[in-house]
């Protein structure tokens, strides 16, 4: 356990990474029907906490934008971002949808769109349905009971509460002294303790915790989307054990890819969703934080409710801590 951080035994209880085993599916210790695991640290108390800590001069956006041709997890067959008009000005006055006189559609402009994409596009949340193991997602959810012929009934992101709570950047990209990390790197417990040490911080229990690898800077190259740096399981161990409650990062997938694991394709995913009932963000800008030296803030985010998915684009932003 790194000294840096703060996890006493009445606190391991609701730690759910303690209970875990390996490869396996965890019960919830907040309940036989919770479907927000470690989300469950945030009550009124913390929120009040944070929002009275939080200096609202200055607001960072953490989101990327949604456009035509952006990088993202495609690889697997998913469609890519698309936005097409639905109405024009010009084509109203032909098309006449709204059944109106000419004159109407030509004085009023009228504009429409509509998008498609999959949901875990751009900046957004992965839910624990989202990955699992076999047939089982997080607190023994399973898709014999659980999904139906479209989306599962349980852990969609319409269960996700608004997050408010203390963030904590990692810089492990400064920690080596690159901009970015090189294709692959494993960021394993060494680097997150390292970064501890270096930025002077302290992990608490219901920390976001977002890890800078410079990704971004590759933003919006598809060259961003290949031989990702990112945690391995031991990474997301250490963090997990240490009460984070949501692990995000500015990459593609938060962890590394190619993985090491000759089995299993995504073991941070899996490991987080299924076992530790942590949230995943991903593809979250942080350059602004990094460039003004802020690696201790309060984080607000809410993911659209998109009843029963498996991910939901989401706009966190960041505000100093004052004092």
């Amino acid at each position: 356990m790194c000294v840096m951080c703060y996890v006493d035994e009445a606190m391991k209880s609701k730690i759910i990474a303690y209970n875990a085993e390996f490869h396996k599916v965890s019960k919830s210790p907040f309940g036989k029907d919770d479907e927000i695991g470690m989300l469950n640290l945030i009550d009124g108390k913390s929120r009040s906490a944070i929002l009275s800590r939080a200096d609202a001069s200055r607001v960072f956006d953490l989101s990327v934008d949604h456009f035509v041709g952006m990088p993202g997890w495609f690889g697997a067959g998913d469609p890519p971002y698309q936005i097409n008009m639905t109405h024009t000005p010009g084509g109203e006055v032909v098309g006449n949808s709204m059944g109106v006189s000419l004159e109407a559609n030509q004085l009023v402009g009228y504009s429409g769109d509509s998008v498609s994409m999959y949901t875990h596009c751009g900046t957004h949340i992965d839910t624990f349905n989202h990955f699992g193991y076999g047939d089982r997602i997080f607190n023994d959810f399973s898709t014999g009971k659980n999904l139906g012929s479209r989306v599962w009934d349980k852990c969609g992101a319409e269960k996700h509460p608004p997050i408010f709570a203390r963030g904590v950047l990692l810089d492990v990209a400064a920690l080596h002294g690159v901009p970015t990390l090189p294709p692959s790197h494993a960021i394993g417990k060494a680097d997150l303790e390292g970064c501890l040490k270096r930025q002077q911080l302290a992990l608490k229990p219901g920390d976001v915790v977002l890890i800078h690898t410079g990704q971004m800077k590759l933003w919006p190259n598809m060259s961003f989307v290949s031989n990702t740096p990112g945690l391995n399981r031991e990474g997301a161990e250490f963090l997990a054990k240490n009460g984070a409650i949501m692990i995000g990062a500015d990459n593609l997938t938060l962890e590394q890819t190619p993985t090491a694991d000759p089995l299993n394709f995504l073991p941070v995913h899996t490991y987080l969703l299924a076992e530790a009932g942590v949230v995943i963000l991903e593809m979250a800008f942080l350059d602004e934080l990094v460039g003004e030296g802020i690696q201790e803030f309060a984080f607000f985010g809410a993911c659209i409710k998109l009843r029963g998915a498996t991910g939901a684009p989401m706009r966190p932003v960041a505000m100093p801590l004052a004092g």
